[in-house]
């Protein structure tokens, strides 16, 4: 699956195409880091239901439990990803799994909510780190064209590898303590995935998959100096600062802390047998976001800029009437609620191919690690933090099948609404960072 370096070496001055090295083995061994703490695909919400029962919790502790772990992403976030500019980008991930993975084992040690809830929080600000790494390293790795089909299958495979990972690490639910072995092979996989960084990663480098710099060596792209002030303006850039709204209305994230809760508690399936919605789940995501990768491509050369906003449109109103079908109604058997989450899985896998494009292509490349940082561990927790304490509190009085309706369905549909602002703000946004990036090219060209 490797693609193939160009042998010729380009000329300085032509803008032609160019296929990073190692961009296919690097997507590959970065969906280990990011499976267990990613908010499309988290284990630790799988064997929750077992958790509660083995120390007497409820919905409102599974509620703090995930807050708590997003809440920790906020300074996290952007810390690991400052620290990668320093260190580099490839030890930082190794340190950031084989951190999570101790911490994640200690967890399973846990006698109490409390402890629980410090060695959790603790595994998440660790893992949460790869998660703005990685979609900078992805932006740098393909161009805009492909840019959504490689998104496409980063989080596809994510989806895929924890759907069947989920449901296995349930089955030690089914031993006395099965939980905390469950909490072990989290510990585990976070550890292998470290080792893998450190075996076959290779760093593409800071722009190099631009048309306008891929040519250039890396010291004379003129990259801005990453401060303070450049992180800042991040903010002001229009297209990104309604990204961030629509972020903090992503209802459907909730589906994979509730999701399992939901099933065992309202609808009285076993902790092992709701655990395998997880696998069509997982294979309609990946559905969703491979297939969507490619849409979205096809989409990009017919509507140009627009063609992205009126897919990630439709991708909410899709999940808002799935989630309506497959949680407020009741049904006989597991069956028909794979069904249902495997459409849920298809329409949220739609999502990361067209709102990680979009940001990536109105921020400048030295900028990009800092705005996933942002949209995804900064607005995304904030988002996060609330559905699920609110989500928690409410669900104890009111059920998790009401909590459902109002965040999965119609904040969801809300969020189709705000979506459309992008129709002014994203194509002026895009010929911002485009003459931005041929500006420097040509000064690059100028100097020699």
């Amino acid at each position: 699956m490797e693609a193939q370096t160009i042998k010729a070496t380009p000329v300085e001055g032509e803008l032609q195409a160019r296929r990073v090295p190692h961009r296919w083995r690097n997507l590959m061994v970065l969906t280990g880091v990011s499976i267990v703490d990613n908010t499309e695909a988290g284990l630790t919400s799988t064997i929750f239901p077992s958790i509660a029962q083995a120390l007497k919790l409820n919905s409102g502790h599974l509620g703090l439990l995930a807050a708590l772990g997003k809440i920790v992403a906020v300074p996290a976030g952007p810390a690991w990803t400052w620290l990668a500019g320093r260190i580099g980008r490839r030890n930082t991930l190794v340190l950031i799994t084989l951190v999570g993975g101790l911490f994640g084992a200690a967890a399973g040690f846990a006698h109490d909510f409390t402890q629980l809830l410090i060695f959790n929080a603790l595994m998440s600000a660790a893992m949460v780190g790869g998660v703005p790494i990685s979609n900078a390293i992805l932006a740098d790795s393909f161009d805009d064209t492909n840019r959504g089909k490689a998104v496409g299958y980063f989080y596809g495979f994510i989806s895929l590898i924890s759907s069947f990972v989920g449901p296995l690490i349930a089955l030690f639910t089914g031993l006395t303590d099965g939980w905390r072995y469950g909490m072990w092979t989290i510990g585990g996989i976070c550890a292998l995935a470290g080792l893998l960084v450190a075996a076959l990663y290779r760093d593409p480098g800071v722009g190099a998959a631009e048309a306008q710099l891929a040519d250039l060596s890396e010291s004379k792209r003129h990259l801005s100096r990453v401060t303070f002030g450049s992180v800042l303006s991040i903010m002001k850039v229009p297209s990104f600062s309604l990204m961030m709204v629509s972020r903090l209305l992503s209802g459907h994230l909730l589906i994979a802390i509730f999701g399992i809760q939901f099933l065992v508690t309202e609808r009285h399936f076993s902790n092992a047998v709701a655990a395998t919605v997880l696998v069509p789940f997982g294979l309609s995501y990946f559905a969703g976001t491979v297939g969507g990768g490619w849409f979205l491509a096809l989409l990009d050369r017919v509507i140009p800029h627009r063609g992205r906003v009126a897919y990630l449109q439709g991708a909410q109103v899709f999940f808002a009437v799935a989630a309506f079908f497959g949680t407020q109604f009741h049904y006989e058997g597991i069956g028909i609620y794979a069904v249902f989450w495997g459409l849920m899985g298809f329409g949220q896998g739609l999502n990361p191919s067209a709102n990680r494009s979009i940001v990536a292509a109105v921020i400048l490349p030295e900028l990009r690690g800092q705005a996933f940082a942002i949209f995804l561990t900064i607005f995304e927790t904030i988002g996060w933090a609330l559905f699920s304490l609110g989500a928690g509190a409410l669900a104890t009085n009111l059920g998790i099948q009401t909590v459902f309706f109002w965040i999965m369905v119609v904040l969801m549909l809300i969020n189709a609404a705000v979506l459309t602002g992008l129709y002014r703000c994203y194509p002026r946004d895009v010929a911002r960072v485009t003459d931005t990036l041929e500006r420097r090219r040509e000064e690059a060209l100028e100097r020699g």
